[in-house]
């Protein structure tokens, strides 16, 4: 592993973080979470002027980053590998958000013109097989769920299926609201790479 020795010593503070926490140590992924959720929050609100999304962003970001984690290298300060998969997220968040408007817009018409069309989607949304498939990828989520090491078991079991708020988990739990959303996202990671694609959008927040 390549280490620059232009780092500052800052840098050097989140390379040891870094270190630990790819050696499985959950208070190093806490404390980066606390170090860095509100600068990236502010780095988001420049960008996308939303509240409600730039906290989506902040999650998806640091939930990309501490699942790739092993892939930084210590060539450049850890903050700008984190900065700039966040500047991309925001950057693919606003591009997508282009494109939905695109899409409803041409929707719109199309379904404007098209009864028959509005009826066929309406039966695909309602059709029972999808509902089947659907339940079924729900059965194997709480499958999965059992499988976790209980402290992520019962968080995911608050959060997604009790529908708890990350306050109301570290009330319930006694926990620090960092550590809540720290274990959160190893637990989200730890479904995902055991779900695959196929349904681990039932885990989306």
């Amino acid at each position: 592993m390549e280490i620059s020795p232009n780092l500052s010593e800052k840098a050097r503070v989140d390379l040891d973080l870094v270190l630990r926490a790819r050696n499985g140590e959950e208070r190093a992924f806490v404390e980066l979470h606390t170090k860095y959720k509100s600068k990236l929050y502010f780095l988001a609100m420049r960008m996308v002027k939303n509240e409600s999304d730039a906290e989506d962003l902040v999650i998806e970001t640091l939930s990309k980053a501490f699942r790739n984690i092993h892939q930084y290298e210590p060539r450049f300060a850890f903050s700008s590998w984190l900065y700039k998969i966040a500047t991309n997220n925001c950057i693919d968040f606003q591009r997508r958000k282009r494109m939905s408007l695109v899409d409803y817009d041409t929707s719109s018409r199309t379904m404007n013109e098209s009864q028959a069309g509005s009826s066929q989607l309406i039966s695909q949304l309602n059709d029972p097989e999808e509902m089947l498939i659907q339940q079924q990828n729900l059965e194997r989520v709480k499958g999965l769920v059992e499988q976790l090491q209980p402290k992520y078991r019962e968080l995911v079991k608050l959060r997604f299926f009790d529908e708890y708020t990350y306050e109301e988990i570290s009330i319930a739990l006694n926990l620090p609201m960092g550590t809540v959303k720290a274990q959160l996202f190893r637990a989200r990671e730890l479904l995902h790479e055991m779900l695959g694609s196929g349904c681990s959008n039932l885990l989306q927040e």
